[in-house]
């Protein structure tokens, strides 16, 4: 049965409609619409160009210019299966001002993040599915994902694990970021400042003398609550932007043999990166002087030497703590460590003298074992001495710190690139000063690069 009307064709047959005959077009009048007919993934191409941010309307394609600057293409707003927009690099400039998708409320690819092509000439369908993957783009073989984009950077030693890139800095450099992501992807970064630890005191007239400090420490990560431990002593990760961050890696305080009395350690020096200084250690001190203040203090000597205050200057989270208090007679202080202080020396005889360094803490969960401390571990205290034969040896905490001497043996530096506090030497004889520096520091930066 056919029907012919005015300004209207129809024809049917058993459950097929037919609108217009063989080489009929249909047209719609104007101001009509259209539903329930699908699309067959062309547009109707818009051939004025488009210089600025504007909202695309489902069946039609857009020439976009960017020749002055970014502009933002907003998809329709509640989008049915089928609507389709298409959009095309007028002057193959993308790479230079990006065009953001700008995504309406609704998922790219399944993602609540808006889109951004930056690869000139390109040109791309979008494609609206279902609320679950909403827009999928087609016809586009540059792009792999439109919702999530990833930090990418340059500078130091660079390594990956896994989808994560890290770069490690054991002396100054930059680290160059040249695209920012974004959440879905990755915008922040970890990062952990180390600086240099403080030297043991060192002196040989066989008194107790106090360990080096430990370097402060600064730690972000984007995972909160940290898998690092303690959490608390860490910070939530950085949000970067497209700029070069200069790196600074401190060194640790200088070994000496033999200081005159009252002279401490040498203190560490600052690392830093972005708005993250680390101070350095505080060196340990002798004969009832205190441990030097700094990132971790130092520790005091023999006959109540003060211990050095750690977290100087403060900030929060805390970058280290204080070094021990030395005691009589003959026993120094440790020097403090990132989660722990130094230890207090006890009187000896009747108690057991102390003076061991305070721990630092164990990097790896994060920053791996292969970065800087073989065994993930930084900013451990330097450990004190004393002139008792007896008594000692005293360890530096863990995370680099050196051991302090017993009598007459022989002691060690702070690991280098952990912060780790040097250990004291407090010999009357052969060796005469000993090891005793502070480990240098080091920056670790890490962030997602790929899903």
């Amino acid at each position: 049965m056919s029907k012919i009307e005015v300004n209207e064709i129809v024809k049917s047959s058993g459950s097929t409609l037919t609108l217009g005959g063989c080489g009929t077009a249909v047209t719609l009048g104007s101001g009509a619409t259209q539903t329930g007919f699908g699309r067959t993934g062309t547009v109707d191409w818009i051939t004025t160009k488009k210089t600025a941010n504007f909202t695309a309307v489902s069946g039609e394609g857009y020439f976009v210019d960017t020749s002055s600057g970014a502009i933002t293409m907003t998809l329709p707003a509640s989008p049915t299966a089928g609507s389709i927009v298409g959009v095309s690099d007028y002057a193959r400039n993308f790479a230079t001002n990006n065009l953001t998708i700008g995504r309406n409320s609704s998922p790219i690819q399944g993602v609540a993040e808006n889109g951004t092509i930056s690869n000139n000439g390109q040109s791309t369908m979008f494609v609206y599915v279902d609320s679950t993957k909403g827009w999928i783009p087609t016809e586009d073989q540059q792009t792999s994902n439109y919702g999530a984009s990833y930090i990418t950077a340059s500078g130091g030693t660079e390594t990956t694990s896994g989808d994560f890139k890290i770069h490690t800095f054991t002396g100054p450099g930059t680290f160059t970021v040249s695209a920012v992501g974004n959440s879905a992807g990755s915008n922040s970064v970890d990062y952990m400042v180390v600086a240099g630890g403080g030297a043991g005191s060192s002196k040989n007239d066989g008194g107790g003398v106090g360990g080096g400090g430990s370097g402060g420490i600064r730690i972000g990560t984007v995972c909160q609550p940290s898998p690092l431990s303690p959490s608390p002593l860490v910070a939530p990760g950085h949000t970067v932007s497209a700029q070069g961050y200069p790196i600074v890696v401190g060194a640790g305080g200088a070994s000496a043999t033999n200081n005159p009395n009252g002279t401490a350690g040498a203190s560490g020096s600052v690392s830093s990166f972005s708005t993250f200084p680390a101070a350095g250690g505080g060196g340990g001190n002798d004969s009832g002087s205190a441990g030097t203040a700094g990132g971790s203090g130092g520790g005091g000597g023999e006959a109540c030497g003060a211990a050095g205050a750690g977290n100087t200057p403060p900030v929060s989270p805390a970058q280290g703590n204080p070094g021990g208090t030395g005691n009589s007679p003959s026993v120094g202080g440790g020097g403090g460590g990132f989660t722990a202080a130094g230890e207090s020396s006890a009187p000896s005889p009747p108690a057991s003298p102390t003076g061991n360094g305070g721990d630092g803490i164990n990097a790896g969960p994060i920053f791996g074992t292969a970065n800087g401390s073989p065994d993930g571990n930084f900013g451990g205290g330097g450990g004190a001495s004393t002139g008792q034969p007896a008594a000692g040896p005293f360890v530096g905490g863990s995370g680099g710190g050196g051991q302090g001497n017993s009598h007459d043996q022989a002691s060690s530096s702070g690991v280098a690139n952990t912060g780790g506090g040097g250990g004291a030497h407090g010999s009357t004889g052969s060796p005469n000063g000993g090891t005793n520096g502070g480990g240098s520091g080091i920056v670790i930066i890490r962030y997602k690069f790929q899903n």
